[in-house]
């Protein structure tokens, strides 16, 4: 089992395995299945649904390796919340300090006055057409969806941020 502290390596794969964003990450706790990392933007980056991510940006990032979506936490660099942003993703697998992760395509973007918004349903149907995606899988998607979508309503962790 890792030290917090330690240096993380995270894959965010692609159904079909391969890698589509790598990038590292300090893991700063560890609670039963839950990993909370954090991350600083080396780059700046402009985002179709985030807009334009300063250098600097602080990344608070949650995976559960037991649940179907992780959850990141944004700040300015000066500290200042940004936004969340989640993935709908199968349950992580962590090994050797590299969590691996395949992302489903929805996302969800909230922002700071917890107003959000779903993304990318119609590249989940592409790909679940393309991948020959099993019932089961949909189903469960679709009910960690509306999980995290609660989660976000009553504002619980890591929701609770203010």
């Amino acid at each position: 089992m890792p030290e917090s502290n330690e240096i993380i390596t995270i894959n965010s794969r692609k159904f079909d395995g391969a890698i589509h964003r790598k990038w590292k990450a300090e893991l700063i706790g560890r609670k039963d299945s839950l990993l909370e990392l954090v991350g600083v933007f080396e780059f700046e980056v402009n985002h179709p649904h985030l807009g334009f991510i300063r250098r600097g940006t602080i990344s608070y990032e949650f995976y559960w390796l037991d649940r179907w979506y992780n959850v990141f936490r944004f700040h300015e660099p000066d500290g200042e919340l940004r936004n969340f942003y989640c993935n709908l993703n199968m349950p992580p697998t962590f090994n050797n300090a590299v969590l691996d992760y395949i992302d489903l395509e929805i996302d969800v973007l909230i922002w700071k006055n917890f107003s959000f918004e779903i993304l990318d349903l119609d590249e989940f149907e592409e790909k679940a057409a393309k991948f020959k995606f099993p019932a089961d899988l949909k189903i469960k998607t679709e009910i960690s969806l509306d999980e995290l979508l609660k989660m976000i309503k009553i504002r619980q962790f890591p929701f609770d941020f203010k």
